[in-house]
């Protein structure tokens, strides 16, 4: 036997749930499969205590999660996952809540030096000094019994957790950067992050047309879709596939016929319930009222020039990630450098922590406050007033872990 408790009676559930609400923090993470259904199958749950880490068993006849739904929302007790919007996903499905307070060890990893969407395993390396086997990532978690390698690769998702989120901790108070990861977890944490409208679907389709008829067509039908594949419990595309929705959204049909002729919609789903249902949907956006179709958001309206300085704010962007730590990604996409560039005064750059580390030094970029240089080989910035001269200061760079000698790490200055 691997020797890790495996929980499948709800009383004893009860009982390791009721010790962690003394805990300071607990590490959690779960094993789920979705390949075939539009929800989550939830296969387990590994939560790591002070004392022991355990696997509880969510298939077990009769087992009554409700004391873990209960410590998951408790405010007293810090939830620490990595990557952990699935998983918070995943229980705001099943409970309706978000788990709360949270702490995600991959977002504080990208503000401490460790890179863009940094792995678990790699965290682990450097910070637990733990090596994960990996063979096991896409194995059947649905499948019972479950083996001894399962458990003890499910177990140490959460055992070597604890000393990643504790070294984790200490860097961010070296750097004075707790407060960063605290604004995201606001973000993470917020249930409007987990909740998708069905009438919202269609905005994750990708359009080209952004005529207000065709995407008045593509909402009903999108949506019908998206409130098809809940309620079937089954994939989107298993439902109808996605460039289906184009088309019909492009030809508007209003019979079975001219349904049955847009690609990928065969002669059988056009006769059957769901092809009725799609008829319904176009025939409901085409008897709308023209100032109730939706739109595309507004493009803003590019400049001259806007083109170089993006170029210029991409190097900036780059050369202050380098001296900070910070991973790229999480600062900014290519599409919100471009919104700042155009002047969009609601950028993300202009608030928080990343108005702190990168847009008060893009803004003086774009006012001819600063400008770039090269100097020893290395891009600088050049302030062109006092005020500036402040911005361009190097800021500290995040502290991170660097393997030492022996089994023991510590956090280092680079």
């Amino acid at each position: 036997m691997n020797g890790v408790t495996i929980i499948t009676e709800s009383a004893q559930l009860a009982e390791y749930c009721d010790g962690w609400r003394s805990a300071e923090y607990v590490t959690v993470d779960t094993e789920f499969m979705r390949e075939k259904t539009y929800w989550p199958i939830l296969c387990l749950i590994q939560v790591g205590g002070p004392d022991e880490s355990v696997v509880i068993d969510p298939q077990a006849e009769g087992l009554d999660l409700t004391p873990l739904y209960d410590l998951l929302i408790n405010p007293d007790v810090l939830k620490v996952f990595h990557a952990a919007r699935q998983d918070v996903e995943l229980f705001h499905h099943l409970t309706g809540h978000v788990p709360a307070p949270l702490f995600d060890t991959q977002l504080a990893a990208m503000v401490c030096g460790f890179g863009e969407s940094v792995g678990y395993e790699k965290l682990a390396a450097r910070l637990a000094d733990a090596q994960i086997d990996k063979t096991l990532r896409f194995t059947d978690w649905a499948r019972r019994p479950l083996t001894d390698r399962q458990i003890l690769y499910a177990v140490a998702d959460v055992s070597h957790l604890r000393p990643i989120y504790d070294k984790l901790c200490a860097q961010l108070e070296n750097n004075g950067r707790r407060a960063w990861i605290e604004e995201e977890m606001r973000i993470l944490t917020s249930p409007a992050t987990y909740e998708n409208p069905p009438r919202e679907a269609w905005r994750r389709i990708k359009v080209r047309n952004g005529k207000p008829r065709y995407l008045a067509i593509l909402r009903e039908v999108a949506a019908g879709r998206e409130e098809e594949a809940q309620r079937r419990d089954m994939p989107r595309n298993r439902i109808v596939r996605e460039e289906a929705l184009t088309e019909i959204a492009a030809h508007g049909p209003s019979t079975v016929d001219e349904l049955a002729r847009v690609r990928a919609i065969s002669q059988k789903l056009a006769e059957g319930s769901m092809g009725t249902a799609i008829l319904k949907a176009v025939a409901r956006a085409l008897a709308l009222d023209r100032n109730c179709y939706p739109s595309l958001p507004e493009r803003v309206e590019k400049p001259v020039g806007l083109a170089p300085l993006m170029d210029l704010l991409k190097v900036m962007l780059k050369m202050r990630c380098e001296q900070t730590g910070v991973a790229q990604k999480l600062v900014a996409t290519v599409g919100e450098l471009e919104r700042f560039a155009a002047g969009d005064e609601n950028s993300s750059l202009l608030s928080g922590w990343r108005r702190e580390l990168f847009g008060d030094l893009a803004l003086a970029l774009t006012e001819g406050r600063v400008a770039l240089s090269v100097l020893n080989g290395q891009i600088c910035v050049i302030p062109q007033d006092e005020e500036a001269a402040k911005l361009a200061a190097p800021p500290r760079r995040a502290k991170r872990a660097r393997r030492r000698s022996g089994r023991n790490r510590q956090a280092a200055p680079e």
